[in-house]
């Protein structure tokens, strides 16, 4: 069977890919995008998913789409949501019959 690549938080990739590439820190990201800093370092943390607020935020500092920015958060929470959860409510729920 082959070995599960463990998904990264969108913050992450945000700090990798996004800020330290650009020489840019938590704080100096929330000043540019107009947020508190505790939300930037939040994310950046893993403790905090990107909302559609953030996501339209950083979109325009960034030259990409919001949909970007959510379509990785809703990825990493399906992931994390699934791991943790679909098995039990697969036992729980009862699918309706088809006609």
């Amino acid at each position: 069977m082959a070995k599960k690549i463990p998904l990264e938080h969108p913050g992450t990739i945000l700090l990798e890919e996004f800020l330290e590439p650009n020489g840019l820190t938590p704080s100096k990201l929330a000043a540019m995008i107009g947020v508190d800093r505790r939300r930037t370092y939040d994310i950046v943390n893993g403790k905090r998913p990107i909302t559609a607020d953030t996501a339209m935020r950083l979109a325009i500092l960034f030259g990409n789409t919001p949909r970007f920015w959510m379509n990785m958060q809703a990825r990493y929470d399906l992931e994390v949501e699934q791991e943790e959860k679909f098995e039990r409510l697969l036992r729980e729920i009862e699918p309706l019959a088809a006609e």
